[in-house]
């Protein structure tokens, strides 16, 4: 991947932030786990478009490899346990997921497979008959050299790199190992999560709100809808602007919406930013802290997938309650 797309892709996913692939402490060269059974009833060989070309799966998959940022999410909740995962590059110690502490269960060590760029080598190392990496940002050079170890799952050209909807994802990725009727049950059942939230939250529909990643570019950076971690205030109804931009200490005026959220402040650090806690969005109470990087909540933004995206229903949906309910007295908990 050019070193270009590797500093954007980092900025998207926040350099500090943990919008990477579920790691463990094992290396490469640890004897790799062995794979969990699938019960998978899909018709086998079958074929999938991607940006690149065509995955041609002959098979189903017992050896899996994840080297996408959040991929391993999509796998465990369809079932199967990868043998090799995309390490952490932020400060989330992914073994504390609580979102995926069943599906880990007797995981042992995961072996990694790269963390800014994908191990080519270390892939190849553990023998995988199915690549996933809808989510890795890969590029045409990176797609050749895995392919050529094993069928691999890439990401689609109908969506920007990183964008990719977490349906769509989860919908991929159920076609590749032959469990398309479970991941639409995930769909279906995490959307109708989602439907119950709105519900609940009315207000929610047409509310503006800007979602501020801290700590990078100028100290502060607005996610749009090019970036994944937008999709679950969307997905509520909320609207957020089309694209991400760095913004400059003298322009935070773009952070004012009808709600703030703010990825990697606790309530220390908000107070501490003078620029940033004078701005009407945060003294009228409509602000809600997602806490640090190093914190679940973060974390689970980060992944988006149809395990985590239930508990930030739980955590989060209250918080952002509070903040568009309109009243300034309204106490807007703080997570993370």
């Amino acid at each position: 991947m050019p070193r270009r797309t590797v500093r954007r892709a980092l900025v998207l996913m926040g350099t500090l932030a943990v919008i990477t692939g579920p790691a463990a402490c094992g290396g490469a060269e640890d004897e790799p786990p062995a794979p969990a059974g699938s019960s998978a009833e899909g018709t086998f060989p079958l074929s999938i478009e991607n940006a690149f070309g065509t995955t041609e799966i002959p098979g189903e998959p017992q050896r899996v490899v994840t080297v996408g940022f959040n991929d391993a999410d999509f796998v465990l909740a369809l079932g199967v346990t990868p043998v090799g995962v995309r390490e952490n590059l932020g400060d989330y110690d992914v073994t504390k997921r609580p979102w995926a502490q069943e599906q880990l269960a007797g995981a042992g060590e995961i072996p990694t497979v790269g963390g800014e760029e994908v191990d080519v080598e270390a892939v190849a190392a553990l023998r995988p008959d199915l690549i996933v990496g809808v989510y890795s940002y890969m590029d045409q050079a990176v797609y050749d050299q895995l392919s050529g170890i094993a069928p691999t799952l890439a990401q689609t050209d109908e969506y920007a790199d990183g964008a990719t909807p977490w349906q769509q994802q989860t919908l991929l990725t159920g076609q590749a190992l032959g469990e398309e009727d479970e991941a639409q049950r995930l769909v279906d059942d995490v959307e109708g999560q989602f439907a119950e939230a709105i519900s609940a939250n009315p207000s929610f529909a047409g509310t503006s709100l800007a979602v501020d990643l801290t700590g990078v570019g100028s100290g502060h950076y607005a996610l749009g809808q090019d970036d994944l971690r937008t999709q679950f205030f969307t997905d509520l109804g909320f609207t957020v602007p089309e694209t991400s931009t760095d913004v400059s200490q003298e322009r935070l005026d773009l952070l004012e919406a009808d709600v703030l959220a703010v990825n990697g402040y606790t309530e220390a650090d908000a107070a501490a930013d003078t620029l940033f806690s004078g701005l009407d969005v945060v003294t009228q109470g409509r602000t809600v802290l997602l806490g640090s990087y190093s914190g679940a909540v973060s974390a689970a933004l980060g992944y988006g997938s149809p395990l985590s995206l239930p508990y930030l229903l739980d955590e989060v949906v209250p918080a952002l309650a509070a903040a568009a309910d309109g009243d300034p007295v309204t106490t807007v908990p703080a997570l993370g």
